[in-house]
Formats: structure tokens, sequence, C-alpha cells
């Protein structure tokens, strides 16, 4: 996790150019930015076992199920996380949890009890990492007992350089990885930046950036940049900048709830949302604003939304914001997002998408920029509207072909498809 200043507030220290970092005790190199509690002292308490399996070898599912033996079902080496000096717990924080992980190719698994857990959450390690919330209902988003709370935005005291300072969870390799930057093509990051965790996995945690009740500036919930998460059953919540999805990102959000008010869904990456409620708790900007990027080969960098619902926040919104969000805005003029069979209320400016500014200058939109939907409906799509405004395609079902599932869109960072094992395929046909 990282502090305004590029050092960790959570008992840890991370120098952005030192090549050490402390944790407690022990010293640890920083080359792939990861400090670790040594798993030596863990295997010496007798808390978690010398090996690990990932947690779709065994029934998650039973995992995430309270009972009295906390690690019934749980796959070998599964740390676990509580509250209140719970005796089953290995922890009282899940990212110290995170950092008594070994930075290397095995699966791990932690599962966290019920309660409110305060703090920033970072993930580095490459290897195959899920968290679980423990719960009753895994296919019940509004069922979660887990919640991560933060809060901070982007230009108030203590973060006035770069998004990710105020983000609830990141998964990226490194800091400069994980930076948003400003401008047509953002942060310049590193040609030899390694990618992070390829299989990166939530379920059934809730995350909260507790800023402001209302869009104050970027106050980001997760930010996944070079790695693949998915987020099954899972909720995000701010006002700005909710979900970002930075450069070599990958990410699919199934069966949760992402709540915003500007530019809530945004990035240069890939995101896949599938049935998802996007709540919108006022309109400000649009929902999606993504930045294409030129490669050597044809790329699918993107933000698709299928099978999902988009609705006001409550009754008193709905009236407040009938007919007055923005589907997206170009952030900038290579922006790919589609809607795809998604339910749309009243909330939906008739015209759809929106340019960027007002004038030709700063609309960022010409023959490159692709803002579409398929299928769309509710009372908020208006197809006469749609067309007269000349920003929205409307795709017929050879059009959208090359957009229709996740196989279709996921690359490899060399542009490689498909790239979709990290997929939970329980929830996500690809």
């Amino acid at each position: 996790m990282w502090g305004s200043g590029g050092y960790a507030t959570v008992g840890y220290i991370w120098p952005l150019r030192s090549t050490l970092c402390v944790v407690s005790n022990s010293i640890c190199t920083a080359t792939n930015m990861f400090c670790q509690v040594p798993t030596a002292l863990l295997l010496l308490s007798g808390l978690v076992s010398s090996t690990a399996a990932s947690a779709t070898s065994v029934s998650r599912k039973r995992c995430q199920h309270p009972s009295d033996k906390v690690l019934d079902g749980c796959p070998t080496g599964t740390i676990v996380v509580g509250q209140n000096n719970n005796p089953q717990a290995h922890f009282d924080s899940i990212q110290k949890a995170i950092l008594s992980l070994p930075n290397d190719s095995s699966s791990q698994t932690i599962l966290i009890l019920p309660g409110n857990y305060t703090g920033q959450l970072n993930v580095t390690r490459s290897g195959p990492l899920t968290l679980l919330g423990q719960t009753r209902h895994p296919n019940k988003q509004a069922e979660n007992t887990v919640k991560v709370i933060y809060s901070n935005a982007t230009g108030y005291p203590g973060v006035t350089f770069d998004n990710t300072f105020t983000s609830v969870l990141t998964i990226a390799p490194t800091l400069n990885a994980s930076y948003t930057g400003s401008g047509p093509t953002g942060f310049p990051v590193p040609s030899n930046t390694p990618f992070g965790n390829a299989d990166f996995k939530v379920y059934n945690i809730d995350f909260h950036n507790l800023f402001a009740p209302r869009s104050a500036g970027p106050a980001l919930v997760v930010s996944v940049s070079y790695a693949n998460a998915g987020f099954y059953h899972s909720g995000f919540y701010s006002f700005q900048d909710t979900v970002y999805i930075g450069k070599l990102g990958n990410a699919v959000f199934y069966g949760g709830e992402i709540a915003g008010q500007t530019d809530f869904l945004y990035g240069f990456g890939t995101a896949w949302i599938e049935k998802t409620q996007l709540t919108l708790r006022n309109c400000g900007g649009g929902i999606i604003a993504w930045k294409g990027t030129n490669t050597t080969f044809e790329n699918k960098y993107g933000c698709y939304v299928s099978k999902s619902r988009i609705e006001a926040a409550n009754a008193s919104i709905a009236q407040t914001i009938k007919g007055t969000c923005s589907l997206g805005r170009p952030w900038n003029s290579q922006q790919r997002s589609v809607y795809l069979d998604t339910y749309m209320d009243a909330s939906i400016l008739p015209a759809g998408y929106t340019p960027w500014g007002n004038t030709p200058a700063t609309a960022r939109v010409d023959h490159y920029t692709f803002m579409a939907e398929y299928k769309s409906s509710g009372p908020g799509f208006n197809l006469t509207a749609r067309l007269a405004g000349n920003l929205t395609k409307e795709l017929s079902a050879k059009e959208v072909k090359p957009y229709k599932s996740p196989v279709d869109v996921f690359m490899t960072p060399q542009g490689k498809q498909p790239n979709i094992a990290w997929i939970d395929q329980e929830y996500v046909k690809v």
C-alpha cells in the first residue's frame, strides 16, 4: 500500500528509490517492489502450513461458509484474517496477510472473516491470489459481510500527485505501473516493467472510498494495471473515478455493484462487466471514460458492459437526474466502449454518449472513437435520439461479433488471444 509520499502507511516502509525495505525486523530486496513477513516465521508458529493450493481446487463456497472450524473446506495453507482477537485468525489486517505471502508463483488464498477493515490494500506478487469474504450467501452480493474502507481523494492534502494514492485496492507490480497520469497517453511506464499478478480473484468483498458523499475529486476504489483480476459478487462504491483499469490491466466484474457519479469506469486496459448493477449516485461527466492506446498489433482495449443494469441509486435521485446521465465520454479519441444487452433506466441521456468538451478542439472525437451499444433496453434507450446525436454507434449482429464475449476481447501483453484462463468460468462464460 502506498502513502502520499511514496511510503507505506500500515507499519512497513517502502522507499521509492531505496533498494531495501523493512518489515518488522526483517529486510528484503525491493527489486519487485514487494516486502513480506518471512514465511518461515509463520511456519514455526504453526499458523500456516508449508504448502498452499488454489481455491479453485477445492470447494470455495465451503471455505467461505461460516463453521466452528474456520478452515473447513479451505485450500491447504489458507490464511485467515479476523478482528477482535479472534483465536482462529492469523492476522487482524488484510494487508498484513498479503505481505506475509511469498513473492513467487505459488497459489495462495486468504479467508476474511466478517467485519469492516480500514486501510489500503496493495497486491504486487505475481503468483495467483484469491481473497474470500466469509459468507453464507456466495451468490448474493447484497449479503456480503466483509467491507474494506478507506477515505481519500486526489487534490486534497496528502494526495496531489496521482489518483493511485487514493485507491482502496491496487493490483500492480510496481508503484510506477499503477500511476494514472494525465493527458491522452497517461503516465509513461518503463518498458522493462514486469507483468504483475496473472490471476487475482476476489469473492464477496465490498470496497468503499468514503471521502465525500459527492464528486469531490478522484476517489478511487480499485486499480488494476499490468495484472489480471476477477471480482465476483463484490461491490465498489465511490462518486468519482470508482474503477480504474490501467495499462495492460485486464479485469472481470460479475454479479456485484459498481456505484459512482463521474467517470466511474475509466482506464487504458480491458474491463468486462457482466450481470452487474451500475448505480448512478448522481450524474457528471459520463459513466465510462476510456483511453485507447497505439500498438503494433490490433488491440481490443476498452470497457464492455454486458447483461447488466444501469439505474439511479434511489427514487429521489432518479427524479433529479432523469434524462441527464451520459453513457460515457472519450478520455482520448481512441476510446472503445460497448454496452451489450444492458437495461437502462430513465436516468440516461437520450443521445447516449457525449463528447469530452463542447468545442471541436476539446471534443476528443474522431474516426477512431468507438462508443457503441447493442440491444440496449429500458426507458433510457432512445434509438432516434442516439442516431441524431451522431456519437453513439448502434451495432448490428455482425458488427458486435468482435466484442461479444471475454474470449473476443482479452489479450496477452503481446496482443495474443485469447487470454481467459484467469477468469472464473463458473460465473463468466468465455
